[in-house]
């Protein structure tokens, strides 16, 4: 069986970072390694926003009916 070779996937896989990168200050957009710690910053600020988001729905007091 042939080995399996990793340079179009991995290709693959800078590319989808880069993209989410894009609009990035200086090298967080062109550099793949600084690009994919920023883009998982950027996702974990992400994830806290949504649920900050939903806060006050959850805290408001329910009216009995």
């Amino acid at each position: 069986m042939a080995r399996i070779k990793r340079s179009v996937n991995s290709i693959k896989k800078r590319r989808k970072v880069l993209r989410l990168a894009k609009g990035y200050f200086g090298a967080k957009s062109k550099q793949y390694r600084a690009a994919s710690q920023q883009v998982m910053k950027s996702m974990a600020y992400a994830y806290v926003g949504r649920k900050n988001k939903k806060r006050p729905v959850f805290a408001a007091p329910t009216t009995p009916t």
